[in-house]
Parts: structure tokens; C-alpha cells; sequence
């Protein structure tokens, strides 16, 4: 994709290569690409007209997101879905359907947005995420889900253990914490001879895929398109940048002045975007405007001492909504992430690099207050009010 002259770029949802596979293998067919089924085929469906406020006649506008002026071609490179698993408007409808749906879980108790809550960014504000029966907590704090689609490697989980998205959606679904479909409670399998019992799961899976069979493909194709669909746009930073984008003209980069931002807030933005060398504190470096998500050779950042574990990080879109942060949800607040990135990095064999100092030891910045506030004040324009309220991403269920 190229740069775009005017405010807006119509994504097409596939990088480059992508397009080029795609075409290269001639698309691919209705049982294995959510959406590829013609409208016309959408029969009368009563399971979903009592369970869903879904109207089949009508899918809203997942597959075709108006990206502002500088989401440009560098930064829609990133995005890691698949040539085979397109995000199409039925498929990502589907997806909604089993992000939302309680009946997922062994108890009836436990869906994924449970933990992944719209209005906190796509996260909990729990340290720890219940699971699907009493005193069972997660291991991990649940992880926001903004702009998950551009982390370029697309492996996912704090970990990195899950090489796709695609992979990674049911994982949860099979834990023995989480949602409870283990071993023990028939797997997987268990699981999908419930939903067959459902009676608006088959009427779904036949409107996207053309026929009502129900398979773990199927189910980890849908809600991978529907989580690539929270795409964050429409933050105060990003009204800021679609007024002084252009990359032509010196200084009116990502990381330029925002006419819309106070001057804490822009203090901080100069902070987050220049290099240490230059008297700033270099987040740019790991986390990428636009998407401000993770730059894919980031490493482990200090939270533990001598960990020698990696860990990624979820974009920063949406990071204000709500705390902890951290894999292990250690700091309660941005000021205490803040404080952190500033004087509290720990050694260890995992620390990035470009966290260590000019003697090879944990940085320290020792940023002002009134610095270290600013930044706190910048991400906070990251927030994005209108996907913390967006109906295509609330819950569908009427029952």
C-alpha cells in the first residue's frame, strides 16, 4: 500500500504480500474463509432472532475500516493477518457472537469478554481474571486488545507461546482455569457438540460459511477477524496527527506538536518520541507510532530481576482505561509505569537493550516530576472513546 495524499485510506485488510497470496492462490472457499458466502444465501433464522440482537439481512462494517492519514503504508505493513483468514463483515459478526457468549465456558459463567472489557481497552481491571469457577484466578493479567493486528510477528499470549491469533482464540476456551473446557471436561470436542446444541450457532456458521458445520477452524478463523477488527483511530492523539501529518515537510511527523494537546501533553509526546541521546526518554523506540504497538524485536523490559523470560507488550491504545500493568499486573498506575521506565528497571539476561544505559547497567533517566507527570498526561490522549463505546463490540446477547 502506498501513502495516502488525502485524510483517510480505505484499508483493504492485507498487506502487500498478503494481496499477492491471496490472488496467487485464487481465493479460497467458503469452508475455510468466514464471510465468503453471498448475502442472498442468509436464510430465515429464528435461533438467532431469540438469542441475538443480530440481523442476518444486514452485517456491520468490520472489513473495510477508513484509516486516517497517518496510518500509512510503513504502519499497515505491520498487520499480521493472515492471506487465508481475511477479516470479512460476516466472519468478524460470528466472531462477536463467540467473544461475548457465556455459554462458551463449562459453567455458562465465563466469556472472553470477561476479562477483555470494552469499556477498559479490551482488558480487566482485575491484577489476576477470575475463572470459570470460584477461586480459580488466572496466572497472567488479562491483555488489552487495540490494535492487536498490527504487532507485525502475530504471535500472541504475554509469552509469545501462541505462533498466530488464530491459534491463540480457543486456547483460553480449553483452560482449566478460564473457561474450563480441559481434558477433563471433553476438550474441545465437548464444547462444539454443546454449541450444535444451541440453536443460533449452526444458523450463524451457515449465513458465514455455507453450511451449519461447527469446527475449532471455523470458531478460531471468526474470532481472530472480529479481535482485528479493534483497530483504535479515533484517540485525541489520533485527531491531533490526522490535522499535522505530512511526512514530506520536516517536523510534521507522528511525533509532531498537536494543536489539540495541552502543553503537559505535548511536553510528554516530545518525551515519548525523542531518543535518550537527545534528552528524551525513547519509548518510540519499542512502541511504534501509529498503532503504538510493539516493535517486533523488542525484548524483556526490567519488571523482575534476573528474568530470563521475554515478554511482549499490547499496544498502547486504550492503555489509560484501567490498570495494572504488566504481564503480572506489578504496577497499579501509569505514574507507577512511569516511575518504573525512569529509576525501577531491573537486570536481568532478557532486558532490551535499548533499556540499559551508557555503562550497561538498567537506565535511569531521572526525569523530572513535572516530566515524568507529562508523560503520564500523553498516554492518556491515547484513549479512544469511540471503541470503548462502538455497538459493533458490545455484547449481542438478549439472553
Amino acid at each position: 500500500m502506498g501513502s495516502s495524499t488525502g485524510k483517510t485510506i480505505q484499508a483493504t485488510g492485507l498487506t502487500a504480500l498478503g494481496l499477492l497470496l491471496a490472488l496467487g492462490c485464487g481465493g479460497t472457499g467458503a469452508t475455510t474463509t468466514p464471510g465468503s458466502t453471498p448475502a442472498s444465501s442468509a436464510a430465515t433464522a429464528p435461533g438467532v432472532a431469540e438469542y441475538l440482537t443480530l440481523d442476518l439481512a444486514t452485517f456491520s462494517n468490520y472489513a473495510q475500516p477508513t484509516f486516517p492519514v497517518h496510518y500509512d503504508s510503513q504502519a499497515l505493513v505491520t498487520d499480521n493477518q493472515l492471506p487465508t483468514n481475511v477479516v470479512t463483515d460476516r466472519g468478524a459478526t460470528l466472531g462477536r457472537v463467540l467473544f461475548h457468549d457465556r455459554r462458551l465456558s463449562v459453567s455458562d459463567t465465563l466469556s472472553c469478554a470477561s476479562c477483555h472489557q470494552q469499556s477498559l481497552g479490551m482488558g480487566d481491571s482485575a491484577t489476576f481474571s477470575a475463572g470459570f469457577a470460584p477461586g480459580l484466578v488466572t496466572a497472567a493479567h488479562a491483555m488489552r486488545l487495540h490494535n492487536a493486528r498490527f504487532y507485525a510477528p502475530g504471535t500472541m499470549f504475554w509469552d509469545k507461546r501462541a505462533p498466530s491469533l488464530e491459534f491463540q482464540t480457543t486456547q483460553p476456551i480449553q483452560s482449566s482455569v478460564e473457561m474450563g473446557f480441559d481434558a477433563a471436561h471433553g476438550g474441545i470436542s465437548a464444547l462444539l457438540t454443546k454449541m450444535q446444541s444451541l440453536p443460533y450457532y449452526p444458523e450463524l456458521f451457515k449465513a458465514v460459511y455455507g453450511d451449519a458445520a461447527i469446527t475449532e477452524d471455523r470458531m478460531q478463523k471468526a474470532l481472530a477477524q472480529y479481535v482485528r477488527s479493534m483497530v483504535s483511530t479515533h484517540s485525541r492523539w489520533d485527531d491531533g496527527a490526522a490535522l499535522t501529518y505530512n511526512p514530506a515537510v520536516p517536523g510534521k511527523g507522528a511525533g509532531a506538536p498537536k494543536p489539540n494537546f495541552t502543553a503537559s501533553e505535548n511536553r510528554g509526546q516530545q518525551l515519548f518520541f525523542t531518543g535518550k541521546a537527545d534528552g528524551g526518554a525513547g519509548c518510540i523506540a519499542c512502541h511504534t507510532a501509529p498503532t503504538f504497538a510493539l516493535a517486533p524485536n523488542s525484548l524483556s523490559n526490567g519488571v523482575t530481576a534476573g528474568d530470563p523470560d521475554i515478554y511482549k507488550s499490547p499496544s498502547l491504545k486504550g492503555v489509560s482505561a484501567t490498570g495494572p500493568y504488566m504481564h503480572n499486573g506489578s504496577l497499579a498506575t501509569l505514574e507507577a509505569v512511569v516511575d518504573h521506565y525512569d529509576h525501577g528497571i531491573q537486570d536481568g539476561p532478557a532486558l532490551d537493550p535499548r533499556l540499559r544505559g551508557p555503562n550497561g547497567l538498567p537506565q535511569r533517566l531521572n526525569l523530572s516530576a513535572a516530566d515524568r507527570a507529562a508523560l503520564v498526561d500523553f498516554m492518556k490522549t491515547l484513549q479512544d472513546p469511540a471503541l470503548a463505546t462502538d455497538p459493533r463490540f458490545s455484547n449481542p446477547f438478549k439472553k
